[in-house]
C-alpha cells in the first residue's frame, strides 16, 4: 500500500474490530474466562473456597501487558556480564548492604548461628532483590500472578500454582489478596518469594506469631537463611574460584554452565582438562565451568555446591555470580566501618 493512501471504510471496521477482540481480554472482567471459571471451581472443590467471595476478587483483578512485557525480556537474556554486573555492583548498594549488616547485626549473627549460611551472602541477596528492602515492587501479587497465569500460555501452569499457593496464604493469614505488593513475577517481600517458597521456607524467626517478610527484618533475614540451609549450603565452604584455561585446554565457553548446573565433576578432572588457578577448595570436590563475558574477552571460574545454592535462588549464573560479588564487596565495606 502507498504511504498516505486512504483505506476504504469496510478496511478500516475490520481493523477496529480486531483492535476490540485483542483488547477485550485485557478490559473484561476476568471471573467470565473460561479458565478462570475452572481454576475458581478447583480452588472451591479443594481447598474450601466460596464461589462468590472468589468471582467477586477475580472480577477486580487486573491483567497488566507491563506484567507481560517484563517477564518476556529478563535483564540476564539481553545483557552481556560486563553490563549486568554493573547493575547491582554499585558503590550506593555496597555502603547501604553494609549499614544493612551493622543495623541488624544480631539477628544477622543468629541467623549464621542457626543455619550456618554465611552473613554477607544473606545481606547480598537481600541487597540484590529488593535494595535492603526498599523496592519491594508496585504490582499488586494478584494481578501478577494472575496476568501470567491466564495470559501467558508459556508458563501458565507454573503462575497458576503461585496463584493457589498465594489464595492458600491469603486464608490462612487471613489477608486481603489484593493488599499484598511484589515484583511483575508475584515475588514478595525483602526476600522476594514466591508464594510457594514462602509456603516452604518463611519462618516466624523473631517468634511473634507472624511470618511477616514484607516488614519485619527478622523475618526476612532468617526465611532467606532458612532457604539456603534447606537447599543445601554448607558452612565455610567456598562458593567459587576465578581461574584460567590453559593454552592446550580441551574446555570452551560452550562448556560453561548457563543456568543452575548441579557440580558434578572433580575439580581434579578439571585439572586434567587444562584448569589453572589458586583454588580455596581441595581436588575431591565437585565444582562447574563459569563462563562470564568481559569486555576484553572471557573470565572463567570454578563455582562449587555453594555456588549452586545461590542458583536455587535464581538460576541465571550471572545471579548467582552478582550475589557472590556483591557478598564480597559488602563484606570488605563492613569490616572496615567497623574497624574505623
Amino acid at each position: 500500500m502507498l504511504i498516505g493512501q486512504r483505506l476504504p471504510l469496510s478496511s478500516l471496521a475490520i481493523i477496529f474490530v480486531f483492535l476490540a477482540v485483542i483488547n477485550s481480554s485485557f478490559a473484561a472482567n476476568l471471573s467470565d474466562d473460561p479458565d478462570v471459571q475452572l481454576f475458581i471451581n478447583e480452588m472451591v472443590k479443594q481447598h474450601g473456597f466460596q464461589q462468590k467471595q472468589l468471582e467477586a476478587l477475580f472480577s477486580q483483578v487486573q491483567v497488566k501487558q507491563k506484567i507481560l512485557d517484563a517477564i518476556s525480556r529478563p535483564a540476564e537474556k539481553t545483557k552481556p556480564w560486563y553490563d549486568y554486573r554493573k547493575i547491582f555492583l554499585t558503590d550506593k548498594r555496597i555502603k547501604n548492604g553494609a549499614t544493612f549488616w551493622q543495623k541488624n547485626k544480631e539477628i544477622i549473627d543468629y541467623a549464621e548461628q542457626v543455619y550456618g549460611v554465611a552473613p554477607e551472602i544473606i545481606v547480598a541477596i537481600i541487597g540484590v532483590e529488593t535494595f535492603y528492602g526498599r523496592l519491594q515492587g508496585n504490582y499488586r501479587v494478584m494481578d501478577a500472578l494472575a496476568t501470567l497465569g491466564f495470559k501467558y500460555p508459556k508458563r501458565s501452569k507454573f503462575f497458576r500454582g503461585e496463584l493457589k499457593h498465594f489464595l492458600l496464604m491469603s486464608k490462612e493469614q487471613n489477608f486481603d489478596p489484593l493488599s499484598k505488593k511484589g515484583s511483575y513475577a508475584g515475588a514478595m517481600g525483602m526476600g522476594q518469594f514466591i508464594p510457594s517458597s514462602y509456603q516452604s521456607y518463611a519462618i516466624d524467626f523473631d517468634g511473634d506469631g507472624q511470618k511477616d517478610i514484607w516488614n519485619n527484618k527478622a523475618d526476612a533475614i532468617g526465611s532467606v537463611a532458612n532457604y539456603f540451609k534447606r537447599h543445601g549450603w554448607k558452612k565455610d565452604q567456598p562458593v567459587t574460584d576465578k581461574v584460567a584455561l590453559s593454552t592446550d585446554s580441551s574446555l570452551t565457553k560452550e562448556d560453561a554452565c548457563l543456568r543452575s548446573c548441579k557440580p558434578r565433576k572433580n575439580i581434579s578432572d578439571f585439572k586434567q582438562q587444562g584448569v589453572q588457578g589458586e583454588l580455596s577448595a581441595d581436588d575431591k570436590m565437585a565444582a562447574i565451568l563459569l563462563a562470564l563475558e568481559q569486555k576484553g574477552g572471557i573470565d572463567y571460574w570454578l563455582g562449587y555446591n555453594n555456588f549452586y545454592v545461590i542458583s536455587r535462588y535464581n538460576h541465571s549464573t550471572m545471579y548467582s555470580m552478582a550475589v557472590y560479588q556483591l557478598s564480597q564487596e559488602i563484606k570488605q565495606a563492613y569490616q572496615k566501618k567497623n574497624a574505623s
